[in-house]
């Protein structure tokens, strides 16, 4: 059986055969070879050397994008290897034979101009061999071969010229066609060899790891992967990488049979066998149903999970493999995280890793352990001390990977504990980082799970606000700060298919906002019961904000001192130093409430500074905003100077609270604002100043709903 020239019988049991292509790149070098130092500068010679790889070890391309490629490094060469490719495809069959006895010449003399131990030697020989192996049909139906590559690529030359004479909308489908032509290249080529192969499967494997975008659609790829098997079914590496290409497109099916194929060839093919006997056939074995748990643990099946993880363990027992069941023991970590008791099992997971000298799993552990230990509320340096531990494993071990799932880990604890700062620290230093890893054609490690967790946090810390929720509940807000209370309620039916606890909390905001204070009093009760029962510590926190607000905007400010301290001790028992901070602000506005501004005052000194630093914009403009409100109402029993001076300091914050209203467009609250000034400049007999906000304040009133709430009095 033959196809474009070559021969498909014992598909990898030679290294390589010979193709149209391969030929075209003998010409190459054969020119190369005859062409004389000085007739190519260095820097043409130094880019023709860097293009050789590539085409010795890719799969076969056209002849024209062949030429283009040339030409990029030598003109001249092009050329020349242009005409001798068109002089064998338009001679006779003996020019063939003739060129190939002639690149014998290349390792004659005292110095040849290829040695037989280079790339380029091994190749040369490789060809040479495979070629004095054909019969004379077979080499007749070589040379026929080279003239249909040599005729489909003039007639691709004439074409690319025809359309560089177009004008510019001609030039961008151009572009189309040559991206469509390079993706169809691979499958126009006909069978790879074994090199060849294996080269294109490493490169597509690369880039799946580390830059998926630049890789083969995973059609295009599964149609170059199906070629091969078609001819090499028990290509074990094909099937992996089969299965790589279906888990991008969540095909269950596809990827389970594809992995399954995978170590059903290896244990045909004996690739582990052979040097382990019956060690290597039982190692397929139980890594298989490792790697078959793993699979259904990512689709979420855990109960085929477990059964798989079972049947792993059970192999690896009998064959002692400490190894095999060091690996088990972290995958029964993920499948029984939701238990209690899942830490005594992850601490024990981490110290048999670090045992057995695996110090990816000892790191990846450690990973998990401070993620768990976050969520109890352990203090931040403890778990920054752990987390430098494992990045000593990981710059040791070179464990690129592992580092960047670490930075992502500390930008999620300092978001956590309200360090926006240090997150945003974070976060930009991992999307700044290259990659350890050499990797080839310029590809970066920029498509990880770490970068797209990274990513999203900028995203949250930007705008205080991953990708679809987020994007709903930055529109809440904005809905809600511009008084857009029924635009706002059409948005938590999104946010509640997203996340429902996020959904009820933002719906009981939105009825709080229209005075429905007795239905919201009721969704926000039921919400609390149910996060207490998840334990789920920050909606627990913001739902008890929540509920005082409700209490004080209800005249009942004395009810909501108690729900505001079990909030704040909550905050402090976790060390949620942001949601602390908001707490301590609604407890000063309480007081406020209360007839203490005094005490307020004192309290809101604990707070501003950590939300002046680390707060979103609107809640650095609510802070102000009372903080002004304090300083007047303290002011009252002051002598006339010295409340006078307080007026004027009150006005200065409140100017500066409206330039951060102003940031958000939040007109709600600058609206109140400028009520507010009016009426301190009116205290003062600044008449123009006092004029001045009012205006702002009418047109804002009358563009913004009023739901009845006295303006002065809330937060």
């Amino acid at each position: 059986m033959m196809t474009n020239g070559v021969v498909h019988a014992n598909l990898f049991g030679i290294k390589d055969w010979v193709t149209p292509y391969k030929i075209a790149v003998l010409v190459l070098l054969n020119e190369m070879g005859r062409t004389g130092e000085g007739a190519v500068s260095l820097v043409e010679r130094r880019k023709l050397n860097q293009l050789l790889l590539p085409l010795l070890q890719g799969p076969d391309i056209t002849l024209s994008k062949l030429y283009k490629l040339i030409e990029e490094s030598c003109p001249q060469l092009a050329n020349s290897v242009q005409i001798r490719i068109k002089l064998m495809a338009e001679g006779e069959l003996k020019d063939l034979e003739q060129f190939f006895d002639d690149l014998s010449d290349s390792f004659s003399g005292t110095e040849p101009e290829v040695h037989k131990t280079s790339v380029v030697g091994l190749f040369l020989r490789h060809m040479i061999l495979a070629y004095s192996k054909l019969s004379f049909s077979q080499v007749f139906k070589l040379y026929t071969a080279l003239q249909q590559y040599f005729q489909n690529g003039e007639k691709k030359t004439v074409e690319d010229a025809d359309m560089d004479r177009e004008d510019g909308e001609r030039q961008m489908e151009k572009e189309e066609l040559d991206v469509s032509v390079r993706e169809e290249e691979v499958s126009c080529s006909g069978p790879l060899s074994q090199k060849q192969a294996e080269f294109f499967l490493s490169q597509q494997a690369a880039l799946l790891k580390n830059d998926e975008t630049k890789a083969l659609t995973p059609a295009s790829l599964q149609k170059e992967l199906n070629n091969l098997l078609k001819f090499n079914p028990d290509f074990a590496e094909a099937h992996y990488l089969s299965y790589l290409n279906n888990l991008r497109v969540q095909d269950v099916f596809s990827s389970t049979h594809s992995l399954l194929h995978y170590f059903d060839r290896l244990i045909l093919t004996g690739a582990e066998g052979k040097s382990n006997g019956e060690e290597g056939y039982g190692r397929s074995l139980r890594y298989a149903a490792l790697n078959l748990a793993a699979l259904h643990c990512r689709f979420g099946h855990y109960q085929q999970a477990e059964l798989a993880l079972q049947e792993a363990i059970r192999i690896a027992q009998e064959s002692n493999d400490h190894v095999c069941l060091q690996h088990c023991l972290s995958w029964l970590y993920v499948l029984g995280q939701k238990r209690a008791d899942s830490y005594v099992l992850l601490e024990h997971s981490v110290k048999k890793a670090v045992h057995f000298g695996l110090p990816y799993l000892a790191s990846l552990g450690i990973q998990s352990l401070v993620q768990q230990r976050a969520f109890a509320g352990k203090t931040a340096n403890k778990l920054m001390d752990a987390l430098k531990d494992s990045d000593l494993l990981h710059w040791k071990h070179s464990l690129s990977e592992l580092i960047d799932i670490s930075i992502a880990q500390k930008t999620a604890i300092w978001r956590l504990y309200g360090r926006s700062t240090m997150a945003l620290q974070q976060a930009q230093m991992l999307l700044s980082m290259n990659s350890l890893e050499s990797l080839s054609a310029g590809v970066q490690q920029n498509n990880t799970e770490s970068f797209a967790v990274a990513l999203c946090h900028l995203a949250e810390l930007h705008a205080e606000q991953l990708w679809m929720l987020c994007d709903q509940k930055i529109q809440f807000d904005r809905a809600m700060n511009d008084g857009k209370f029924h635009l706002a309620d059409s948005l938590v039916t999104g946010i509640t298919a997203l996340n429902g606890i996020e959904g009820v909390y933002r719906k009981a905001v939105v009825l709080q906002a229209q005075n429905q204070m007795t239905e919201a009093h009721k969704l926000l009760q039921k919400l609390l019961t149910y996060c207490q029962k998840l334990k789920n510590t920050e909606m627990v926190i913001s739902v008890l904000l929540s509920v005082a607000e409700l209490y004080w905007r209800s005249s009942s400010p004395t009810i909501a001192m108690p729900v505001l301290l079990e909030a704040l001790a909550l905050s402090k028992e976790y060390r949620l130093q942001y949601l602390a901070s908001e707490t301590v602000l609604n407890l000063a506005y309480a007081q406020l409430i209360l007839g203490i501004p005094e005490q307020a005052l004192t309290l809101l000194h604990m707070a501003i500074e950590p939300i002046l630093a680390d707060g979103a914009i609107l809640d650095k403009g609510r802070a102000m905003f009372l903080v002004s409100k304090c300083q007047v109402a303290s002011a009252a029993s002051y002598d006339p100077v010295k409340k006078a001076e307080a007026l004027e300091a009150a006005i200065q914050n409140l100017t500066e609270a409206k330039n951060y209203f102003a940031k958000v467009d939040c007109r709600e609250r600058i609206r109140d604002v400028s009520y507010f000034q009016a009426r301190l400049y009116h205290a003062l007999g600044k008449t123009q100043e006092r004029n001045h906000c009012a205006m702002v304040f009418r047109q804002l009133h009358q563009e913004l709903p009023s739901h009845g709430v006295p303006l002065i009095n809330h937060l």
